[in-house]
């Protein structure tokens, strides 16, 4: 365990949920962030991939195929466990219960996954407009994307969550969701 004192709360989420958002929410309260998706990026780069979203999925998967499921919670652990301590830190992008059984295993009791849930529609609309590196423009492509990451586990995860958020509304209502669930947590 690596520290009976730190609260670790996790956001998951459907790619353009809202994710991110709650990540700059977190990130102005002084939050510490570990994105899994950079330890994905991180890794594609190593392999002198170009960031593109067939070369993040394809890193992400093959490093699940050959080093299990939890490869990228290992890798978040390493992190947290190079830092300095802190109360509380947040994971962004767990995307299958494997990851979450070896975060409670090494994490303890005190982590607490947040989902952040959206409609296809919705997170689609935002994918169009977002305009990320790893993102596609493309509609196709987008459900190529939803459909490799729930077949990693991702509906496991959303349905396994403490805390489920609903961001279909207005993004003041998100964000204030958002910093009271951080306040009481």
């Amino acid at each position: 365990m690596l520290s009976e004192n730190m609260k670790i709360l996790a956001f998951t989420g459907m790619p353009w949920s809202g994710k991110s958002e709650a990540v700059k929410i977190a990130k102005s309260k002084k939050v510490p962030i570990i994105r899994m998706g950079d330890l994905v990026w991180d890794e594609t780069k190593k392999q002198g991939l170009d960031l593109n979203d067939k070369n993040v999925g394809f890193v992400a998967n093959n490093m699940r195929e050959k080093h299990g499921k939890d490869i990228w919670s290992k890798k978040t652990i390493e992190k947290i466990k190079s830092m300095r301590k802190k109360d509380t830190i947040i994971i962004d992008g767990i995307r299958n219960p494997e990851e979450i059984d070896l975060f409670k295993k090494e994490l303890g009791s005190d982590f607490v996954i947040i989902a952040i849930k959206a409609s296809d529609e919705i997170r689609r609309k935002r994918a169009l407009s977002r305009g990320r590196i790893d993102d596609s423009d493309n509609i196709k492509e987008l459900e190529i994307r939803d459909k490799r990451e729930l077949g990693w586990g991702l509906g496991k995860v959303l349905e396994s969550a403490d805390i489920a958020i609903n961001n279909e509304g207005k993004i003041e209502e998100f964000r204030g969701q958002v910093r009271d669930i951080l306040d009481k947590l």
